[in-house]
């Protein structure tokens, strides 16, 4: 009787798996600690406030979040069926795909979303620029892009999934804008775009600050993609990409259409059905944000000078 009983607990264990499996959307969250000061670039503590909130958001599935500061020691382990990964990290010669572009690339390959929030769509030009592309479908260029502080206003949304819900708003950041994108924007839906004030070119020319041909973008009112959503090729398994070149500043969670945009591009990442409403999220007080720093920032004081940035 014996021999017959297992084999079926055997199958019923692996339909049950199974299913769970299916039920389950996992999100790798890579990051720095932080690096300009309270809040300020708070990229581990920001990681943990977009888990919390997709996990709140969609009760109905199991949300499986890992969280890795710097590149992760197994990633083999760590990207395994992997639904998104997102990278909110220091950019250029510190960014955390450097030195793993070909190994990621596979990550990528399976079909799995990436996104990329502020720094972290800064890469110096080679093998992350290169991969960049193909996964994001834009990133930010030395000598192309520029970085400036600016208060942004959109009041215009396109009718995708990861602007529902969305209404206008303004938000003082640091919106990267004038990315190098895929040619001719081939599969790049624009999420947040707008054109930035003359006030933007106020610095003279530099690697991140300004070049004759932004300048002569921002002259002509041009609006720039300051956020976007990349549908990739066949060849990386239909992936989804997000760019989003705001929340230098953690206090712009505090901006309920801030963070819907947020939320809805990485959960669009992971193929979640994003509602009508865009994902609502309770709004933070000032004073759980900066818990959620002093929990997850690392030894920083609110009250100390900022550190250098870099």
């Amino acid at each position: 009787m014996l021999r017959w009983i297992l084999p079926i607990f055997a199958a019923l264990f692996l339909i049950t798996n199974t299913d769970a499996d299916e039920d389950t959307t996992v999100f790798c969250l890579v990051s720095h600690q932080t690096s300009h000061g309270f809040g300020k670039h708070e990229y581990a503590a920001g990681c943990r406030l977009i888990g919390q909130w997709l996990t709140e958001a969609y009760p109905e599935r199991t949300i499986e979040t890992r969280y890795s500061i710097d590149w992760p020691t197994n990633p083999d382990a760590f990207f395994k069926d992997a639904d998104s990964v997102v990278f909110f990290c220091s950019g250029k010669t510190r960014h955390v795909v450097n030195n793993h572009v070909p190994e990621f690339d596979k990550v990528m390959r399976t079909g799995a979303g990436l996104a990329c929030l502020h720094y972290a769509v800064h890469v110096n030009i080679g093998p992350s620029a290169k991969g960049m592309l193909a996964w994001l479908g834009g990133y930010f260029e030395d000598n192309w892009s520029v970085n400036p502080h600016w208060i942004a206003g959109f009041d215009t949304f396109e009718n995708h999934p990861t602007a529902r819900g969305l209404k206008p708003f303004e938000v003082d950041d640091e919106w990267y804008f004038h990315m190098r994108f895929v040619g001719a924007e081939k599969g790049i839906i624009p999420v947040l775009s707008t054109a930035p004030p003359e006030s933007t070119m106020a610095r003279k020319d530099g690697p991140v600050s300004g070049n004759p041909t932004v300048r002569k973008a921002v002259a002509a009112g041009e609006p720039q993609h300051v956020a976007w959503a990349y549908q990739r090729a066949e060849d990386y398994n239909n992936g989804r990409g997000f760019g989003f070149t705001g929340l230098h500043y953690h206090w712009n969670f505090e901006n309920d259409n801030f963070r819907k945009t947020v939320l809805n591009g990485v959960a669009w990442t992971a193929g979640l059905e994003i509602p009508e409403t865009g994902i609502i999220t309770e709004k933070p007080t000032r004073a759980f944000l900066e818990s959620n720093i002093v929990k997850y920032g690392g030894e920083q004081d609110k009250n100390a000078p900022p550190k250098k940035k870099r």
